[in-house]
């Protein structure tokens, strides 16, 4: 599976992104998938993470009430809608895939991932 994470950019405190990572491969809809990031100086943090059905799923606290995640498995696309974006959001967004194995279903650990998309940054300007 390959990953590839679009969308981010430079916002305003308050402000919305909506990023995308694109999967390729015909088992997408196996796959867990997850939204994490990594700020300068600081370890890769979960942020968001959806069960390969799309019926589940959860965020970080300090997200909750402001992102949502989402797929679109008929399109090897997953989403993170970003919105009352702030400063501390800032970071580089990474999306990863992890092979759903019928136990789980979703993940908040990065080190269970199978693959990486190579990151997308995300700058919000207070």
């Amino acid at each position: 599976v390959q990953l590839q994470a679009s969308g981010g950019g430079l916002v305003q405190a308050g402000g919305s992104l909506r990023l995308s990572c694109a999967a390729s491969g015909r088992t997408f809809s196996r796959y867990i998938m997850g939204w994490f990031r990594q700020a300068p100086g600081k370890e890769r943090e979960f942020v968001s993470t959806i069960s390969a059905s799309g019926g589940n799923t959860f965020y970080v606290d300090s997200v909750k009430g402001r992102f949502t995640i989402s797929r679109d498995n008929a399109k090897n696309m997953v989403y993170l809608q970003m919105n009352s974006l702030k400063p501390e959001d800032t970071a580089v967004y990474l999306c990863g895939a992890k092979w759903y194995s019928g136990v789980f279903v979703y993940s908040t650990r990065d080190d269970e991932y199978d693959y990486w998309g190579q990151g997308t940054q995300v700058t919000v300007s207070s």
